[in-house]
Order: structure tokens, then C-alpha cells, then sequence
């Protein structure tokens, strides 16, 4: 029988539809309006809560928690410092990501992390081939709750309930109460906007959710799902795991692998020269990187508005504007005289009713990664493939302000 989150006893009656889908066992909301678009544009325009308690998490603590932390992530969590975040990966020994995951330092040997995918015995097993009996590894998924806070009034709300975030800037964190009960706040998120992420006991959880909610009543605040969220995510150009990339403890071949590099993270080792570290993976990373061997690299797409309704028309139907997002692998060619000459694949596609223009996700080589490169994606229209010119553009495709700026006395909120 599918679990149900902590803030589940608000949220089921706030879902219209009436439908829920699985998340890691949990149910969850794929829309609690029938208007994906109004969801959405509470992120963009308003405030939004996400429940993302689904997400698998993780307790380090002791004095060797560094040691593993080290060990395991191709960026050095030692530069973390207490009350900061960090985005960063982890792989295997041939340098093929495992998974990806925020790390939050909350104290001197105390590291909290969350995943997508069970990752309990992997971090379990290391530890133990490193003799480290100085740290404890802790699944403590059911034990918290996570409300992800977001949208450009998001700041303007959580102001109300506890002063604390404000001090905070991007991926920095703070311990701290909302209604008498104990929460940890970062300034994270998933849509690529103004943003927070609060930890809560799964006791306190309908307590906060509360507050919360009563705090934003003039914010027009309202629930999300993971549409909405997904749509945001593509704007903001970051990579869903099992759609974008799969974890390689789960591929059967190389081809269904992908290393840092050809996810295009490649500024997350940007410091390597400098690093003395032994991570896991390392030796593999630094052939590619020397010997510039990447299959390909993760790069955005935008597509010719022109040729985008041209075909729609042609089909005699409307051209799809609002609530168009697809996960599937749609091909990519190269543009010239020789037709479907296979170049690659995008993962993720969508319609942005915001940036008025059809965007996608996509895996190209290396010659075809230059920014305006111009290549031909095919999609379905009314179950024929046809395909349309798409040039190369730079992620994130919205990258708004508000999302780094100071919440200091004296900046906008």
C-alpha cells in the first residue's frame, strides 16, 4: 500500500483532480487544480508550496563523516562551512554518475543530504572498505517532512513566520522555529527561482504547514505538483534524474551512463587542479577531461517558432502553447544535405507559456555543443514524425534576479 506523506492530511483535500500518482512509495500530486498553467505560474509570479517529502534522506555524523563525504563527492564537501548547501554528485569507479543530491552541513561533523534512489548501503559500504568507525549513516526519510517554499513572494511569506531566513543567501541554511517547532530553512529548490526548503519532524509537520499556509493567505499561496515543478525545473535547466540521465548502478551498458562532464557539470570541477583528493571516480574524470573524450554534452535547445507552427498548421491543428511538457526521447539530426543523419537525443521538452518559445533538454556531440549550432528534432505530430530546426542555447534558459539577490533590510523580497 503506497505511504503517505506528513503534510498528507492538508493536501488531500486541496487535491481537485482527485489523482495521485507513486513517488519513491509515496503518494503525491501530479496537479491538485485541473489547470497545470495556474500551479505553475504561482512559482513564476506568486508563492507555491511543494511537498517533496518523497525524497530519500540521509544523516552523517561523527568526525569522519568528512572523511566519507570526501571520499564520495567529485566536489569537496570540506569547503562547505556550517550553514551552507551544496549541489554536487557522486559515481562510480569509471566515472559515471550515481546520483546527484543536495548536501546541507548543519554542524561541524553533522551532514544532512537527500537523494532520489536508496543510497543507505551504498554510503554503508564505503565507509566500511575505509575502516571509518568515526561516523554514523542514518536514513532518516520518514523522520522529516520537506516543504519547498517558492516563487519571487516566497520570501515575503516566510518572513512572517520566522526572521530567520533572511539573513540567509543562496544555499546558505539556518536551524530555526516556525510555530514553536524545531525546522531547518535553506534557500534551495528545484524551479530555478526565489526559493526555500524546510525541514520539519513528520510530528510537527501539520503544525508548520499551518503556519505557513496562514502566513501566505495574502500571497494567493496554493499547492503544487510535480508538473508544475517539472515544468519549472526545464526553465531552469536542471537535470531529473531517470529522465535526463539514469543512475549507473542501474544501466546495463556504458551507452546508458553519463559522466559528470557529458551532463555538463563540468564547473563542478572546475577547482580539480588544486584538489588532492581521492574521490571515487577520479582517475576516470581526469582521462576525460585530458583527453577531451566525452561522448557528448548536455546542452538546451530552443526550436524556430516558424517552422514550430508551421507544421502544427500544415497537420491542421493549434499549435500547442500551454501545458505542453513531454519526458521521452525525441532524436536529433544534423542539418544538411544527408537527411536523419543521428546526432543525438533531447530528454525533456516543453512549451514555455512564460518564455513564449518551445525549449528542450538535449544530448548532442561535441562538434554540435557550440551556442546557435543549428540541428533538426524530430516529435510527433498526430503520430507523425516530423522534424523541426532547434539551435543551441545556454542554460538556464530563465535565470531571474531574485533568486540570488540579498534579502537583507533594504533589498527587495
Amino acid at each position: 500500500m503506497p505511504k503517505t506523506t506528513p503534510f498528507h492530511a492538508r493536501l488531500a483535500p486541496l487535491n481537485q483532480t482527485g489523482i495521485w500518482k507513486n513517488w519513491s512509495g509515496y503518494l503525491v500530486a501530479s496537479k491538485f487544480q485541473y489547470s497545470v498553467t495556474t500551479e505553475y505560474y504561482a512559482i513564476r509570479n506568486a508563492v507555491s508550496l511543494l511537498d517533496t517529502s518523497p525524497l530519500f534522506k540521509y544523516r552523517f555524523k561523527g568526525p569522519q563523516a568528512i572523511d566519507l563525504l570526501r571520499r564520495c563527492m567529485i566536489r569537496d564537501v570540506q569547503k562547505c562551512k556550517i550553514g551552507r548547501a551544496l549541489y554536487t554528485a557522486w559515481c562510480d569507479n569509471g566515472g559515471f554518475v550515481v546520483q546527484d543530491g543536495v548536501i546541507m552541513r548543519v554542524a561541524e561533523d553533522d551532514f544532512w543530504l537527500t537523494s532520489a534512489e536508496p543510497s543507505l548501503r551504498y554510503f554503508r559500504q564505503i565507509a566500511r572498505s575505509m575502516g571509518l568507525n568515526g561516523v554514523a549513516i542514518d536514513d532518516v526519510s520518514t523522520q522529516f517532512g520537506i516543504l519547498a517554499l517558492q516563487g519571487p513572494l516566497s520570501h515575503s511569506v516566510i518572513s512572517q513566520v520566522t526572521p530567520d531566513a533572511t539573513q540567509l543567501d543562496y544555499f546558505g541554511l539556518t536551524q530555526s522555529k516556525i510555530a514553536e517547532c524545531d525546522v531547518v530553512i535553506s534557500r534551495t529548490g528545484f524551479t530555478g527561482d526565489l526559493g526555500f526548503e524546510i525541514w520539519v519532524h513528520a510530528s510537527d509537520a501539520l503544525q508548520v504547514w499551518d503556519a505557513i499556509v496562514e502566513a501566505g493567505a495574502g500571497f494567493n499561496i496554493i499547492p503544487v505538483g510535480t508538473t508544475a515543478l517539472k515544468i519549472a525545473r526545464v526553465e531552469a535547466g536542471l537535470l531529473l534524474m531517470d529522465v535526463d540521465f539514469q543512475s549507473s548502478r542501474f544501466a546495463w551498458v556504458d551507452e546508458q551512463r553519463e559522466t559528470p562532464i557529458e551532463l555538463g557539470w563540468a564547473w563542478m570541477l572546475k577547482d580539480l587542479s588544486h584538489d588532492d583528493r581521492d574521490f571515487i571516480g577520479r582517475e576516470a574524470i581526469e582521462t576525460e577531461i585530458r583527453q577531451a573524450s566525452n561522448r557528448w554534452t548536455t546542452v538546451g535547445l530552443e526550436m524556430d517558432w516558424g517552422e514550430f507552427e508551421k507544421v502544427h498548421r500544415e497537420a491542421g491543428i493549434p499549435t500547442p502553447k500551454f501545458e505542453h511538457y513531454r519526458e521521452e526521447t525525441m532524436s536529433i539530426y544534423r542539418r544538411g544535405e544527408k537527411q536523419w543523419d543521428y546526432a543525438g537525443y533531447a530528454s525533456s521538452f516543453l512549451f514555455s507559456s512564460l518564455l513564449k518559445k518551445p525549449i528542450a533538454i538535449a544530448k548532442l556531440p561535441p562538434d554540435l555543443t557550440i551556442v546557435g549550432t543549428e540541428v533538426d528534432l524530430e516529435f510527433p505530430v498526430i503520430r507523425k514524425p516530423v522534424t523541426v530546426l532547434a539551435r543551441v542555447a545556454t542554460m538556464p534558459f530563465y535565470d531571474p534576479d531574485q533568486k540570488t539577490k540579498s534579502l537583507t533590510v533594504g533589498a527587495s523580497s
